[in-house]
């Protein structure tokens, strides 16, 4: 029996209820009120080991440190909050990107992040020359 199941396991369930991609640091304060004798070290430990198993998978968005969600959703897109910082799942695809691809080339896979404010940060104060269309450019 391998060391540290029950604290794999509370790193598993706590990704899987926040329902979102976390952080290390956000798992261990999720995780940790059930177990209290969570460290940040179990935490790694326990990621790398749920990402070899297949249970969770590596959410890598560019300028930032590596978040964690909960394997099997299917293909998706991410939301990443301007305010708060944290990182959303954004169900569905835009669709038709082949189109963009070069002649000759091939399109294997994309991936899409949108950036905004999430609800509990509000919209921002408006800056001059904002553009201020249904993208927000």
């Amino acid at each position: 029996m391998e060391r540290h199941t029950l604290q794999r396991a509370a790193v598993l369930a706590a990704i899987t209820r926040a329902g979102r991609p976390l952080l290390p640091q956000e798992v261990l304060e999720q995780a940790g009120s059930e177990t209290p004798t969570l460290s940040i070290a179990t935490v790694y430990r326990a990621l790398k080991k749920l990402s070899e198993d297949g249970s969770i998978c590596p959410v890598a968005l560019a300028g930032e440190p590596v978040r964690y969600e909960a394997a099997g959703q299917g293909h998706h897109h991410h939301f990443q909050c301007r305010g708060c910082r944290r990182v959303y799942d954004v169900a569905g695809c835009v669709g038709g990107l082949g189109g963009l691809v070069p002649p000759g080339f091939t399109l294997e896979e994309h991936e899409v992040i949108l950036y905004g404010r999430c609800a509990a940060c509000g919209v921002p104060a408006s800056r001059p020359g904002a553009n201020t269309g249904p993208l927000g450019g």
